[in-house]
């Protein structure tokens, strides 16, 4: 029986032989797509593709799908390579998504198109936002899909009925594959590559862009304002749950049966990796972010209380005091001195 290596081998010898890629990619680039997203996934096909770096679409081909220039979100143009044709000759349609509020969605055209690889059986790829063109599409129902914990709230607004995470890089549910954005494409693209020219592809790919070796579905995504370091995946995995949630705060019985774990054992679990318990961790959380929120927005300071999960202002401004010893307009204006947050400095809800 041939290991995955040896049919790995055995396939681009066929490859180079017949002079047939092993892999057929279509990007469809989504109006203000995110150029980064793009890039990333694109170079690791690059690098994978030829021997050395001669970036030749030998094992892998791939085109840009359209009629006329894309636009991404940073302004820079991308020139389609290809028309928007039959979708038979791809092994899977990537789908670039790009600004949620940011002017035209993708056409009917491009839908229909999409609908078609998804009945021919080919895989759909959503990076970043392209989870939500596959959703608005009808082609996520009954799927799991990954979106960032930064548009974690807006995919559940839009879409209620559809399985979401955004506590993972990416997720492959059989022929639908979605990830956060930022650098999970290129370990999205990795997995691709992998299984189409075996491991060794996939990881000189990544190692010439500086990354290290091929990251799992499961790596959890970082988060924006994790105020400590984890080791444990269990706690790590409550962090990101309070952080997601940190608006509306759920109570720790709530988020204990979420992870299936007993409230006992998660504060020892807590204690013991970051020497905290849940809800002050939470508490200095929230402060953490008050605090970014008053210095780098103009949000209403009310506002401000709101988004960190503060009952109202008056709480809110009770709470900021016993912290930081100065009011939030005082810390918004920049005379409250700077300083690490007591662990209860702020009352809790």
């Amino acid at each position: 029986m041939l290991t995955v290596t040896q049919v790995s081998t055995a396939q681009r010898t066929v490859a180079k032989a017949d002079g047939e890629p092993l892999l057929r990619v279509a990007f469809v680039l989504a109006p203000r797509f995110t150029l980064t997203a793009y890039a990333g996934f694109v170079d690791a096909l690059r690098l994978a593709a030829d021997e050395g770096d001669r970036s030749r679409q030998r094992l892998i081909r791939w085109e840009v799908l359209g009629s006329e220039p894309i636009v991404s979100s940073c302004g820079t143009p991308v020139v389609p390579t290809a028309p928007l044709g039959p979708a038979q000759p791809w092994d899977c349609v990537v789908v670039v998504g790009g600004l949620l509020h940011g002017g035209p969605r993708v056409g009917a055209q491009t839908q229909a198109f999409l609908r078609e690889a998804a009945g021919l059986g080919k895989r759909l790829v959503g990076l970043c936002t392209g989870s939500f063109v596959l959703a608005r599409a009808g082609l996520l129902d009954g799927h799991l899909a990954c979106v960032s914990w930064f548009h974690r709230d807006e995919f559940v607004a839009e879409f209620p009925q559809l399985r979401v995470v955004s506590n993972r890089m990416f997720v492959v549910d059989r022929d639908r594959l979605t990830c956060a954005g930022g650098t999970s494409v290129v370990h999205l693209a990795a997995y691709l590559i992998e299984r189409a020219l075996g491991r060794a592809s996939a990881t000189k790919a990544l190692r010439i862009m500086i990354e290290d070796q091929p990251l799992p579905a499961t790596t959890l995504q970082p988060e924006a304002v994790l105020t400590e370091r984890s080791t444990d995946t269990v706690v790590h995995k409550a962090m990101l749950i309070l952080e997601q949630q940190l608006h509306s705060p759920m109570p720790i019985a709530q988020l204990c049966e979420a992870l299936g774990i007993g409230r006992r054992q998660l504060e020892r679990r807590f204690q013991q990796d970051v020497g905290l318990s849940p809800a002050d961790y939470r508490k200095r959380l929230r402060m953490e972010r008050a605090h970014w929120l008053l210095l780098n927005t103009d949000l209403d300071i009310t506002a401000v209380g709101l988004e960190c999960g503060f009952q109202d202002g008056a709480h809110f401004s009770r709470s900021v005091r016993q912290a930081l010893g100065a009011s939030p307009r005082q810390v918004r204006s920049g005379s409250a001195e700077d300083g690490a947050y007591p662990i209860g400095g702020a009352t809790q809800s």
